[in-house]
């Protein structure tokens, strides 16, 4: 009588069943990525036929002398040698540093300390109304905003109405008609529209830092100051890193308020890169070299954006 071993897989069975496993655990992940890809996708293609497309076409118009009518002339990269070395275009872009001082830097600055204070009398009445108020510039259009400023920056407007009522009647000036005064004018305005954006990101991150971070600082003894520099500082690199971001943009890409304001005048004491592109594309009919120049914004934009998110804290510091 022949007896039989139990049906027991044999090593070979047992190693290529294994193998195959882990085959098909290798190729698992390959078909959630390319699942993942597949839900990007269809916002890929938004990207890519109204930005990316957009972007190269301008990249290539820039390398012409056009226009915008006549058959272009190539110039290569002669449009860009031209303005870096233009005086006029390169005082544009000196000015836009100066915006982004008022845009960006002195905003930030204010609506950190209006923050601090705020945070400390959060129950006093009326905040909420003053918050509301400071944040309004944000939600009124530029133009408008540029068209109340130009009455309020008037011989007999607002200004120097204050002024003469104060005794200071020789500080009036013809704010935006002279090159002395017309672009830190048009700069303050900046700082009106963006602080109130940069307060409400500040409350907003001082509001998310844990509170027992206060109370220790408060048991070491830490009076207001150290317990801003060492506690809502720090705790704020994140709110900063956005708000700079969003300012530095707003600051660089500003049109419409020197538009309105003074138009590139007195002279050419407040032009800027964008409203340099509106002139030469529009009035003097350089789409290249306006092309070009907008180009050049772009790449000082991404430039300053990858310098400011090293602000912002890592994952593994949140």
């Amino acid at each position: 009588m022949t007896t039989h071993k139990p049906a027991n897989a044999s090593p070979t069975v047992a190693r290529e069943s294994h193998e195959g496993g882990a085959a098909s655990a290798r190729h698992r992940p390959r078909r959630t990525q390319a699942r993942a890809y597949l839900y990007i996708a269809p916002a890929f293609a938004v990207v890519a036929a109204f930005v990316l497309y957009p972007l190269g076409q301008s990249v290539w118009i820039s390398l012409f002398q056009w226009d915008g009518l006549s058959v272009a002339t190539w110039t290569g990269l002669g449009n860009y040698a031209k303005a870096l070395t233009d005086p006029t275009l390169l005082q544009s872009f000196w000015h836009s540093a100066i915006l982004v001082f008022f845009f960006a830097v002195l905003p930030s600055v204010l609506a950190l300390f209006l923050a601090a204070v705020l945070q400390r009398g959060a129950r006093m009445r009326g905040i909420g109304i003053f918050q509301t108020l400071i944040f309004l510039p944000q939600v009124i259009a530029a133009v408008v905003i540029g068209v109340i400023w130009v009455s309020i920056y008037a011989p007999g407007g607002l200004v120097n109405t204050i002024l003469r009522g104060l005794g200071l009647g020789a500080l009036t000036h013809t704010w935006l008609g002279e090159f002395a005064t017309a672009l830190p004018a048009v700069g303050l305005i900046g700082t009106w529209m963006e602080i109130g954006l940069c307060l409400v990101l500040f409350l907003t991150g001082i509001s998310q830092i844990p509170g027992e971070l206060y109370d220790a600082a408060r048991t070491d003894g830490a009076g207001a100051i150290r317990e801003f520099f060492a506690v809502t500082l720090p705790g704020l690199r994140g709110p900063i890193s956005i708000a700079l971001t969003l300012t530095v943009i707003a600051a660089l890409k500003t049109f419409d308020i020197v538009f309105v304001t003074t138009g590139g005048g007195p002279g050419t004491s407040t032009t800027v890169p964008a409203f340099q592109v509106y002139n030469l594309a529009f009035n003097q009919g350089q789409v290249g070299m306006a092309t070009t120049i907008g180009i050049i914004l772009t790449i000082l934009v991404l430039i300053l954006t990858v310098l400011i998110r090293r602000i912002a804290p890592k994952d593994d510091e949140q």
